[in-house]
């Protein structure tokens, strides 16, 4: 499949190990182009982002609704498999669970989850979103579309945004937010979940404090799953690759993954 894949290379290659970024539920590779390749490139990293199947530039979008988590993997395994060197694996949300699922059978140098699904799942998540907003909730069910849930710039900023965005940037974002698999949906709740003993990678688990999508605690017990200890980010919120902070997240990884030698 010809996936969309936004790439940043340094003007000087100073790490052996390339970066691939995973982006979460309703996004694409955009999220990661404005802020994250070009930072982590200045310092270094060859950075590539993909566009899983049905989102951003890469095709499946006729498919979308059945695309299960599966095949998000397989996207990934697709573009890793093609570097030279195997990369570390960086998720974001639903990108996040993906990126578990792909090291329950292939090797990476180092992994990262950014405000990850956690190994139990998102039934949390549902049920607080069924709570907040029914009806958004109910059409999203009944016409197999997740778009619902996030489809106003209102829903978009709770769900993703810190409350001081501004105007202008949040309408920027929403405009490029777009449907999701209600089969990765399903996947996400019962069907597919983490097995995180089938894991050895060494991993870096972030999360966000004001997030609602998933709570400090849910990062935590992420962390815990994988034998490592959370990092909380107070005052930010889901997106914690386009918040204003972003750029103490993208020195937190670096930090990280030097003292890993990568």
């Amino acid at each position: 499949m010809n996936l969309e894949i936004i790439s940043r290379t340094p003007e000087i290659d100073k790490h052996p190990v390339p970066l691939l970024f995973v982006h979460g539920a309703w996004h694409g590779a955009w999220c990661w182009e404005e802020y994250f390749l070009p930072y982590f490139a200045s310092k270094g990293y060859t950075a590539h982002a993909l566009s899983l199947r049905g989102h951003g530039g890469s095709p499946g979008g006729e498919h979308l609704r059945w695309t299960r988590i599966s095949d998000y993997v397989d996207d990934v395994a697709q573009v890793a498999d093609a570097m030279e060197t195997p990369p570390v694996v960086i998720g974001h949300s639903m990108g996040g669970l993906v990126v578990q699922k792909y090291l329950e059978t292939h090797h990476a140098p180092a992994a990262v989850l950014l405000a990850s699904v956690p190994p139990a799942g998102a039934l949390r998540t549902a049920l607080s979103i069924a709570r907040r907003h029914p009806w958004a909730f109910l059409k999203a069910n009944f016409s197999l579309s997740l778009y619902p849930v996030i489809g106003t710039p209102k829903l978009a900023r709770e769900a993703f945004f810190a409350e001081n965005i501004s105007t202008e940037k949040l309408a920027g974002h929403f405009e490029r937010l777009q449907n999701e698999s209600y089969r990765a949906f399903l996947d996400m709740l019962f069907f597919n979940l983490p097995k995180p003993e089938r894991v050895s990678t060494n991993i870096l688990v972030l999360g966000a404090e004001k997030d609602t999508i998933f709570t400090p605690y849910e990062i935590e017990a992420t962390a815990k799953a994988y034998r490592a200890a959370p990092e909380i980010w107070a005052g930010m919120a889901h997106d914690m690759m386009l918040e204003d902070s972003w750029q103490s997240v993208a020195d937190r990884i670096i930090e990280w993954l030097d003292h890993r030698g990568l």
